[in-house]
């Protein structure tokens, strides 16, 4: 899976979990850079992604990410390791 279109998708998951519809990913970001990632919605992001991605990481995977850069890479190599290529925007949360 590209990085382009997970990181797509990432950015709709990251604008509902922080509940900033004009949030905008950069490759360099960081859970300091953006307001209310904390570690409850750390996790609730996880899980969002896990979900929409139909793939699982481990807590070593999620602990050695060092921003948004790696976070993309990871979720395109598991995807494409799972098979989970083809997902629709339907999976992404939308509350």
């Amino acid at each position: 899976m590209e990085g382009h279109a997970v990181k797509e998708r990432l950015e709709i998951i990251c604008q509902d979990i922080f509940d900033n519809p004009s949030l905008k990913l950069r490759e360099n970001m960081t859970a300091a850079d953006v307001e209310g990632w904390d570690s409850l919605s750390h996790i609730n992001l996880i899980v969002a992604v896990e979900k929409a991605f139909k793939i699982r990481m481990t807590t070593a995977e999620v602990r050695n990410l060092a921003n948004v850069g790696d976070f993309i890479a990871l979720i395109g190599k598991k995807a494409a390791v799972s098979g989970a290529v083809n997902f629709s925007s339907n999976n992404v949360l939308r509350q």
